[in-house]
């Protein structure tokens, strides 16, 4: 793409579509996008694009898509073409930072978020001056281009909080604080001494902290400080008293500073306990004096929680617990900071209200880490590990007297009962998880009484409508005390919460949702369900409609609990729900078709294709020839997903058509052979998300028809050769290579693929000479033995000295002999078992010529095989790139649980053990050759391992001879 005007007014035009809310308008402009994104100039012209278009819009269009861009394709991923040329490389590099920092605010945060991302791959080494070019920019004197600079520093460092600790990353550290350290603490100490200088001017002190270095300052130390790095100490620990300190009327930039200051100084003293000791009475006092004074504001959200997960972390440490101990103390913290903490305020009745999907996120999802209710809880466990009698007294009056307040005047009074529960919640939660809830609870509260009195009432409200906030809290407590109640408690509440499916309020409607989906999830004796599908067979078509219905309700159209909890139903209640299933799946294919429009949520549309899968299975498995219904009803959605290419859901397509086609007993229907050539299009497998499951269902294809494609769809073969070239070529997914290839061996009939087989092996050793791993290696020998057993040893030892004259033996000594331990899984073992002792056996050449000398090594190798523990060394310069972990813009492959492939062995029953296969077929080789196979034996093999031999001959009950 040439640097001209009229590519870029092509670009704007294409751009402006891509914001029109029709899909008819909007997916060819993306599409278009899409198209040309690989052309060089490409990125150089999005750049122009967002400096000097005249549109705002189409500026901030650009520079997202830049971004975006930058984000697909900027990794360089081995064995596959770079996506970026080098040239613009290095005229992105050459020219983003400036362009960053020139750059209005909305348009700087997308680069400066690309220059991160870039800075991920390319710092230190490719991109050398970066930071060097970013410190020369504190000289500006220019808040917004320092602003700039020291937001792509934070999202630069920010990853050094989380990365693998190695000698490579000590180093980059090192290099960081080198170039940085210094002129950000100069810059740093600047700026306080304006702040102080301009202490007592409003604006002076707005424009000072627009700045985003402090919080900046702050995230580098909290990542790459060390005490002893910096020899002002002293004075920044003042300097962050100060900021503490300050007030003004308009909470803000400051508070958000102040909240930092917080968040720090609890990183201080959990990880530098001696160095920090000093300073930290001041800084308690400080901080207490900023909670007790901070108003109930949403804008001192922030702040308040911070501040009180600093002295959660405080109290928490042994040698800091005598600041905690006294009486007074605990009485202090709980009245001042705990109460007014956990309340429930009208800010958050307008979120339970007017934004319950930000509210469920935030409160069940674990993304409240930063609310006041969330502190307080932690703060209430931090206090409980070393106090935890005088807490749970103090506290009880609390929740005694709150309970007691609600009891006065429930209508008025029902916030007074919401923060008792959240109260004895947080009292009695010492340890959870996400798969039980509490594991370990405080056992000074009685769980099992407070459900009952109090919990059990707000769940049987027969008034849907009438304090639903006390309805989602009782429905709360059921689902995270579901490990600590009576079984006859958590039935009591089932059917309640099957009630509650159909209640008005969204957040109610959620977690009953939620609730139920976790107790179905739960499990008993013997490992099966806690609850039973007859347990249930009282409540299941009301279960069943109210959920489906549940989805119909304002704001739950794509409620991914509601989805998830059809989902759980579905496996809990099995065959239970046959008689319900014609109804349900025309309600999830109409659900599929309207999200496949405009799919926003990844998790809802999992868990309706995971529904979908496991109305097929359970429906299939008492009756298979339903399949045909189920086909009918889905592949109208089907094809039109595939025609219009909705990317996110194509790979779950391929799984449940897989699925379906796995279920027939009879030949391939004509409706599948009609789509067979489509999926050999190369387009499709440039999509790493397509690559497992297309796969599947090639194998499938190859499971149930290979005669038929052999016959009317013979011209496909080199298509789905072509497919085994491209995967084979590959480090990430060579072994899904090798899966088709194996189905081929066993499927295909012998004379449709005898003239490509010597191909095959010869691409197969190029690869080895190329670029050898153990993955590949593994998967080398799995379809050497398959081959092996399919055609017979003397058919592998013939096509391999046929490409090469003593490859046969070179193989087994260099590949096999040395590296069949590191062989995995039962049937890879079975396979690899039996193609060797058909070399051993049943191979000619093994006794009668120069391979001879490597039939004892191989025998050794085979009993290493059965006995020895699998070698899973892989050498240190080998670093396999998991299909989920490549950066790529396609959908990343998602498994569908209940579209499982059930294991496929190859062999079968035909060999139901290979010691004793190895026993048996050493007997006849010796009768064939008398005193022979003895003579070897006796004079190669190891002790051990003759005596394991020994031990199949016996268990075989055959002898040699």
């Amino acid at each position: 793409m040439e640097l001209n005007d009229g590519n870029l007014q092509t670009l704007t035009e294409f751009m402006r579509k891509t914001l029109d809310p029709d899909q008819s308008v909007r997916r060819p402009a993306e599409k278009f996008l899409e198209s040309v994104e690989g052309n060089q100039n490409y990125p150089i012209l999005l750049l122009t694009l967002l400096e000097k278009s005249q549109d705002n819009v189409i500026r901030v269009c650009a520079a997202v898509t830049f971004k975006n861009y930058i984000k697909r394709n900027w990794r360089i991923i081995e064995d596959e073409p770079n996506k970026i040329s080098d040239p613009d490389r290095t005229t992105i590099k050459a020219n983003i930072v400036h362009l960053m920092l020139s750059s209005p605010e909305q348009i700087q945060k997308q680069l400066s978020d690309a220059i991160s991302i870039i800075g991920r791959e390319d710092f230190p080494m490719k991109w050398p001056d970066l930071l060097t070019e970013m410190v020369t920019r504190f000289q500006s004197g220019d808040f917004h281009i320092i602003n700039g600079v020291l937001r792509t520093a934070h999202s630069l460092f920010k990853r050094y909080r989380h990365e693998f600790k190695s000698n490579e990353l000590w180093l980059e550290i090192k290099l960081v604080l080198d170039t940085f350290a210094s002129p950000l603490t100069e810059l740093f100490k600047a700026t306080i001494e304006l702040c102080q200088t301009h202490a007592t001017d409003i604006n002076a002190l707005k424009i000072l902290f627009s700045l985003n270095f402090q919080v900046t300052f702050l995230s580098f130390l909290r990542t790459t400080w060390r005490p002893g790095f910096t020899t002002s100490v002293d004075s920044i620990f003042d300097d962050l008293i100060f900021f503490t300190q300050q007030d003004e009327e308009e909470a803000g930039l400051l508070e958000l500073l102040k909240s930092q200051i917080c968040d720090n100084a609890a990183l201080y003293a959990q990880k530098y306990d001696e160095e920090f000791q000093p300073y930290l009475p001041r800084f308690v006092t400080a901080i207490w004096n900023l909670l007790v004074s901070a108003g109930q504001e949403v804008k001192y959200d922030l702040l308040v929680s911070n501040a009180i997960q600093f002295l959660a972390s405080v109290c928490e440490r042994p040698h800091y617990k005598h600041l905690f101990e006294d009486q007074n103390t605990l009485t202090s913290i709980c009245e001042k900071v705990i109460v007014p903490n956990m309340e429930f305020r009208s800010a958050d009745e307008e979120a339970f209200e007017d934004n319950s999907e930000e509210y469920i996120r935030r409160d069940l999802e674990g993304s409240d880490i930063d609310t006041r209710r969330r502190a307080a809880c932690d703060l209430v466990r931090g206090l409980c590990k070393f106090f935890e009698g005088p807490v749970t007294a103090i506290f009880s009056g609390y929740v005694n007297s709150m309970l007691g307040e609600y009891a006065k005047n429930p209508v008025v009074n029902w916030k007074h009962k919401d923060a008792a529960i959240y109260l004895v919640t947080s009292l009695a939660s010492k340890a959870q998880t996400a798969k039980h809830g509490i594991t370990q609870a405080n056992e000074l509260v009685n769980l099992t009484e407070f459900f009952v009195n109090h919990i059990l009432t707000d769940l049987n409200s027969q008034n849907v409508n009438e304090f639903p906030v006390l309805k989602a809290d009782a429905i709360k407590y059921v689902m995270i005390f579901r490990s600590q109640l009576p079984k006859e408690q958590l039935l009591q509440a089932v059917p309640l919460l099957v009630a509650h499916l159909q209640a008005e309020s969204t957040v109610e409607h959620t977690y009953a949702a939620h609730a139920l989906e976790r107790l179905f999830t739960m499990r008993g004796p013997n490992n099966s369900t806690l609850i039973t599908p007859t347990e249930m067979a009282p409540f299941t078509e009301q279960l069943l409609n109210n959920l489906f219905k549940a989805l119909a309700l304002p704001g739950s159209s794509e409620n991914e609990y509601i989805m998830k909890a059809i989902m759980r139903s579905f496996s809990l209640l099995q065959e239970t729900i046959v008689p319900y299933i014609p109804t349900l799946i025309g309600q999830l294919t109409h659900k599929l078709l309207l999200v496949s429009k405009n799919p926003s949520k990844p998790h809802f549309n999992h868990y309706l294709f995971e529904s979908l899968c496991l109305s097929i299975r359970i429906t299939c498995k008492a009756n298979p020839t339903t399949v045909g219904s189920f086909e009918e009803a889905l592949f109208p959605v089907f094809t039109e997903i595939l025609q219009n290419d909705v990317q996110e859901f194509v790979p779950y397509v391929f799984q449940v058509m897989s699925l379906l086609l796995e279920i027939h007993t009879s030949s391939i229907p004509n409706s599948y052979m009609a789509l067979f050539p489509h999926l050999l299009q190369p387009v499709l497998w440039e999509r790493t998300g397509n690559i497992p499951p297309l796969v599947r269902l090639l194998q499938a294809y190859l499971e149930k028809g290979a005669a038929t494609i052999a016959s009317s769809a013979a011209d496909k073969i080199p298509g789905l050769l072509g497919v085994f070239q491209k995967l084979i070529a590959s480090k990430a997914n060579d072994h899904q290579g090798f899966y088709l290839m194996n189905s081929i061996i066993e499927h295909m009939p012998t004379e449709s693929i005898v003239q490509y087989r010597k191909q095959i092996f010869i691409l197969l050793f190029q690869r080895l000479q190329s670029s050898k791993t153990t993955k590949f290696i593994k998967s080398f020998m799995v379809f050497i033995n398959l081959y092996g057993v399919k055609y017979g040893a003397i058919a592998l030892q013939e096509i391999f000295d046929s490409i090469q004259p003593k490859m046969f033996g070179m193989v087994l000594e260099k590949i096999v002999i040395p590296e069949v331990q590191k062989v995995s899984g039962p049937v890879e073992k079975k396979i690899c078992a039996v193609g060797i002792i058909k070399i051993l056996t049943e191979c000619p050449a093994m006794m009668d010529t120069e391979y001879t000398k490597l039939w004892t090594p191989l025998l050794q190798a085979l009993i290493g095989l059965f006995e020895l523990p699998e070698d899973d060394s892989i050498p240190d310069d080998e670093h396999f790139i998991d299909i989920e972990d490549t950066a790529s813009y396609q959908t990343a492959f998602s498994q569908l649980a209940f579209a499982g492939k059930k294991e496929h062995d190859p062999i079968g029953a035909a060999v139901s053990n290979p010691k004793i296969l190895l026993a048996q077929s050493l007997h006849k080789l010796s009768t064939a050759c008398p005193g022979r196979v003895l003579s070897m034996l006796s004079t190669s093999l190891n002790a051990e391992a003759l005596q394991y031999l020994q031990g199949y001959l016996l268990v075989a009950s055959v002898q040699l001879v």
